[in-house]
């Protein structure tokens, strides 16, 4: 089975991931959205990053997520391409993040990802999780 999808949107672009828990389908979307922005077997692992959000629910925690990473990626110029949340609760995900800094010869950048949207969000708890959403681009 596919960890992700890539949805067709008018403008944008959308994900939509499957795990068997909340916090794979967390991590899948994740990969997800860095495989718009670069291809994802050429990130190597060399760093990583703790990484902790909180959010007022579910679905501003998988927004929150997103973006943070976005932050990341933006301000100190890391691709990720795992991610191991070890802890999640409906308010707050902790996770450990691996990747490399950018190396524009090895990872052309094939879309510019602004950040993740509230438009046309879904989470779905269940066997397996499902998570949807709308990528800025």
């Amino acid at each position: 089975m596919t960890s992700f999808q890539i949805l067709d949107h008018t403008a944008d672009i959308g994900i939509r991931a499957t795990g068997d828990t909340l916090a794979e389908a967390f991590a899948h979307g994740a990969r997800g959205m860095f495989s718009i922005i670069t291809d994802l077997d050429t990130i190597q692992r060399r760093e990583s990053r703790r990484v902790t959000v909180d959010a007022p629910d579910v679905e501003a925690l998988l927004v929150n997520w997103l973006n943070e990473l976005l932050y990341l990626y933006e301000v100190e110029g890391i691709l990720f391409a795992d991610f191991a949340i070890e802890n999640m609760g409906e308010q707050q995900l902790t996770a450990t993040c691996t990747g490399e800094r950018v190396d524009h010869q090895r990872h052309p950048i094939k879309t510019v990802v602004k950040a993740a949207t509230y438009h046309a969000l879904e989470v779905t708890v269940g066997r397996p999780c499902h998570v949807q959403f709308i990528l800025d681009v």
